[in-house]
């Protein structure tokens, strides 16, 4: 399945890891953004068809920026963060997403199995 993703994360050595990883495994980064204003704006003009989420933003959590890209009918959503789901419990089941990726087992596969 070719499809393009848009990269959130604050800091940079995460955005630049999961870049070559995903590109590396055949997966086109539509763009990055290192917050959440950002990546409502990316996810606007870019127009990716997954949006890899960082819960723990700036200006705007990564909850947030999913509830308004689902509002939207944008693009699927998968969060992540270096926390385990476990951490955020009720928020993760309820948010408007297909799912929930540790940073720690980020891949193209995984990332696939989710959004397909």
């Amino acid at each position: 399945m070719a499809m393009s993703v848009l990269i959130v994360d604050d800091h940079t050595p995460f955005r630049t890891f999961a870049h070559s990883l995903l590109e590396a495994e055949g997966i086109e980064v539509a763009g990055e953004a290192a917050d959440g204003e950002a990546a409502l704006e990316a996810a606007d003009t870019l127009h990716p068809d997954v949006v890899l989420l960082d819960i723990n933003l700036p200006t705007v959590d990564g909850f947030e920026v999913a509830r308004r890209l689902a509002g939207s009918g944008g693009p699927k959503v998968v969060l992540t963060s270096s926390r385990p789901a476990s951490d955020y419990g009720a928020m993760l089941d309820e948010a408007p997403v297909v799912g929930f990726l540790p940073k720690q087992e980020l891949s193209g596969p995984a990332l696939l199995r989710l959004v397909s």
